[in-house]
């Protein structure tokens, strides 16, 4: 046998929680590196890195097993009774066959939905049920056969051989060899397996149950054993693996101790040869939306396209019809009308049932469709916004819809899509909490006994900023001292960089769903939210459900939406008025008083001290400031706010390298804030489609040196080919699109939130009492936020009074000013 034909089949990652160490790319790299042509992931009880894994390993040429420790139920996996259903057996399964990966994803939603007793647990009737096309290894020691082998009970393993073949098949059951000669028991198994192996004519297979890669990772591993079990390194007592090696270690290895049974070794190359599963990337799964009959999702998006045309613009321009049109094309020839179509749907019916709803968020309101099909509420013309920006016709992916609704009645909606798709269509997204650089070091210097107060004050010397990386970190000199100058803290940061972004635990994606077109454990598992039996969630998180083409939507809760229907309705209440607050007017000066008098406690994205601080220099005139404050005070783009506030007062000059660039930068004063402005000036002067220029944009973001020089290359040319100097397009490149692409903001997203911004605004000075009362209602249960609101009252000169039984209602209310006292007050 070769090295190369040898395959690791049972391998643990990051995955199987708090118990292995390597993320699944790891695990593929590392098969590649011992010369493996194929690598199989099993983690424990869910299928949380499957996908993920298939992925890597298609990437990097290797071919993925597909595989699950499932345990099995002593029982039935209903039976859930304490110290005789904690007992359970593990039980490694690989996807031979296509139908065999479906049985996966059944088997691991049905062990979490039904089987739950410590573990997630599955039993004869389910086996029976989906097992065709799966190929099973007895597992590790604790496994019902292992267990059997021990104790040289042979008629229960005859018994369970007999059973495990009624699931799986004849030649369907493997025993599982490893080579553990220090963990107790594991050297009679094998020889108690071989034996009976023969007598049943039972295939044996070599494995590693592997827990990391490599042998130098053993003491990581055992630190991640003891942040599991809260434990330290030092305590005799605890659970441990470091006495035997679970690593993926080398064939050489592998056949010294298995050249007595070296058919073992030559089994896993016949197994990775007998496994055929596919997932397919790049196609889209959207459902179906529902159209009258003879009709389609593109006709009726056209239909209610036109429709809307009217509606909104009353008599559309050739402009307004022309841009239609091209979006219509667009989303016709990706298929992507029914996308469009459900969203709608949902949206409109939040909007019936008296729900704010955002009037755009993310690059959304870059379509005159959505505005047409009120899904957003800006004017993309009106704002200059880019439909490519949206749906790129160069780069076809699914574009985002991300949709913020008043958190009060968010759920609401969530259940409408369900009661149209189905519960088994709409699911919530999981997501993993990872050890970030700080928490890995304090939670492994915890696992050495270090003190508290002493591991916070080395973890503190991690700068806060989100996405520090350990290894940055060590660049700075308080921590690299450290690191130089105490062997303590040298062995807690070393295993800390091992531990860095693994996961740590699942949990509820704050907002993102998936509607699927075939139930959703067609395409993954599902399974219950920790501490939450009411919420199912799927077990892969948003970008491997992307991957697999999958509609994913981002249901938003916004308090300040909130705010403003609270707000609109107590106007109603209390003087009889209806507000459409879409149809404000924009150009209110009391607003625009208020924001210059910075009295923004309560104005969205508007209120914090740097934020009041600039609007006081600033003196905002115009809806254009609020968006552009919005994008500017950012980290980098902050340091440009000075100019942007003197130039709009015109105390500093204004220059631009070539004419062509003035029409573009003039509206912000020659400073470029947002990322349609890049796109533009890549068509302006190197003749980009917009495609090709925000494709631009995305190559600067990414920082990948090979895309960025060849954009660069391209920039040149084509500004050459459109008459300009050769200096100016490499300077126009250099120092105008690169560090503006670098931190550009999203114009559609701006203009989206600004225009939050100014309705929380018109309502605080027009409608001031009713605008607090909502305020102090939505915030009721934040002490701190109260008080603050409370002399903010006061300061606006609204009295606020104790409850009152016979005046308040549920929530802060309003009562109308008397005669005397030309003032509201809220109860």
């Amino acid at each position: 046998m070769k090295p190369e034909d040898f395959v690791h089949l049972h391998c643990h990652s990051t995955y199987s929680l708090l118990e292995a160490l390597p993320r699944p790319e790891e695990i593929v790299l590392h098969a590649k590196e011992l010369g493996q042509s194929a690598v199989g992931l099993a983690d424990k009880g869910y299928t949380y890195g499957l996908t993920e894994f298939y992925k890597s390993a298609k990437e990097h040429g290797v071919k993925p097993i597909l595989g699950l420790e499932t345990y099995v139920a002593a029982r039935s996996r209903h039976d859930k009774e304490s110290g005789i259903d904690s007992k359970r057996f593990p039980l490694v399964l690989l996807a031979e066959t296509q139908k065999g990966y479906e049985n996966l994803l059944e088997l691991a939603t049905a062990s979490a939905l039904e089987g739950m007793y410590y573990k997630p647990r599955v039993d004869g009737e389910l086996l029976k049920e989906y097992g065709e096309g799966l190929i099973a290894l007895t597992g590790p020691i604790s496994g019902a056969i292992p267990k059997a082998a021990l104790n040289e009970d042979g008629e229960t393993i005859k018994k369970l051989v007999e059973e495990y073949r009624s699931y799986f098949g004849e030649d369907n059951l493997y025993f599982e060899l490893m080579d553990l000669p220090n963990v107790s028991g594991q050297s009679e198994i094998n020889q108690q397996l071989i034996k009976w192996g023969k007598e049943l004519n039972v295939p044996l297979v070599a494995t590693c149950n592997s827990h990391y890669c490599k042998s130098t990772d053993a003491e990581a591993h055992d630190v991640v054993l003891c942040i599991q079990k809260n434990a330290r390194v030092d305590d005799p007592s605890r659970f441990s693996m470091k006495d035997s090696d679970f690593s993926m270690r080398s064939f050489e290895e592998l056949e010294t101790a298995f050249k007595h049974v070296p058919e073992a070794l030559e089994n896993t190359k016949v197994i990775a040869d007998r496994c055929k599963t596919k997932l397919e990337f790049g196609k889209y799964h959207i459902p179906r939306f529902p159209v009258p009959k003879g009709s389609s999702e593109k006709e009726e998006l056209r239909i209610l396209a036109e429709k809307g045309l009217k509606k909104r613009y009353g008599k559309p321009t050739k402009e307004h019809k022309e841009r239609l049109e091209y979006e219509l094309k667009i989303i016709e020839q990706v298929e992507f009308s029914g996308y469009f179509l459900i969203v709608a749907d949902f949206v409109n019916e939040a909007k019936n049932r008296g729900i704010i709803v955002g009037p755009g968020r993310g690059s959304a309101a870059s379509s005159i469709i959505a505005y047409c099909l009120n899904i957003t509420g800006i004017d993309p013309l009106e704002h200059d916004l880019f439909f490519e920006r949206f749906l790129n016709p160069e780069r076809i992916s699914m574009p985002d819809f991300d949709i913020d609704f008043a958190d009060n009645r968010r759920d609401e909606i969530l259940e409408y899509v369900r009661e149209k798709y189905g519960n088994d269509h709409v699911v919530q997204i999981c997501t993993f909490g990872t050890l970030a650089a700080r928490a890995a070091v304090k939670d492994v210097g915890r696992a050495y006994g270090v003190p508290f107060m002493e591991m916070n004050t080395l973890a503190k010397l991690i700068p806060e900023r989100p996405g520090t990386k350990l290894k940055d970190a060590l660049e700075t000199s308080e921590l690299k001292t450290a690191y130089d100058s105490n062997e303590t803290y040298k062995q807690i940061i070393d295993t800390a960089l091992k531990l860095e972004g693994k996961a740590r635990h699942v949990s509820v994606h704050a907002c993102g769903v998936i509607i699927t077109e075939k139930p959703t454990v067609k395409y993954t598992a599902i399974q219950k939210a920790p501490k939450d039996d009411e919420t199912i969630i799927t077990q892969s998180h948003a970008k491997p459900l992307e991957a697999l083409g999958l509609l994913k939507m981002d249901f938003l809760g916004l308090m300040n939406l909130t705010v403003i229907q609270t707000t609109l309705e107590i106007i109603k209440r209390t003087k009889d008025k209806e507000i459409d607050i879409s149809k404000i007017p924009i150009d209110d000066k009391k607003v625009f008083a208020l924001l210059q008098k910075t009295d923004t406690t309560g104005v969205f994205q508007l209120e914090s001290g740097g934020m009041r601080r600039y609007l006081k220099q600033l003196k905002p005139t115009k809806f254009e400031d609020i968006a552009a404050m919005i994008s500017l005070f950012r980290p980098g783009p902050m340091e440009w706010i000075p100019s942007y506030i003197k130039r709009k007062h015109g105390k500093e000059e204004i220059k631009y390298i070539h004419k062509d660039l003035k029409p573009i930068l003039e509206p912000t004063y020659g400073i470029g804030i947002y990322q349609e402005q890049i796109l533009e000036i890549a068509r302006v002067f190197a003749g980009f489609s917009l495609g090709e220029a925000d494709l631009l944009r995305r190559a600067i973001g990414k920082k990948i040196k090979k895309e960025l020089d060849a954009q660069r290359e391209k920039f040149i040319k084509g500004s050459i080919d459109q008459g300009y100097d050769e200096k100016l397009a490499i300077k126009i490149f250099d120092d105008v699109i690169t560090p503006f692409a670098g931190y550009g903001f999203n114009k559609a997203h701006a203009t989206g939130y600004a225009r939050i911004s100014y309705e929380t605004a018109y309502l605080k000075a027009r409608y001031p009492a009713e605008f607090m009362a909502a305020l102090l209602s939505c915030d009721a249960q934040r002490t701190d936020r109260v008080m603050i609101e409370i002399q903010e009252c006061r300061t606006m000169g609204i009295e606020v009074l104790p409850p009152d039984i016979n005046e308040s209602l549920r929530h802060f209310t309003v009562v109308p000013a008397t005669i005397n006292n030309q003032q509201s007050t809220i109860n």
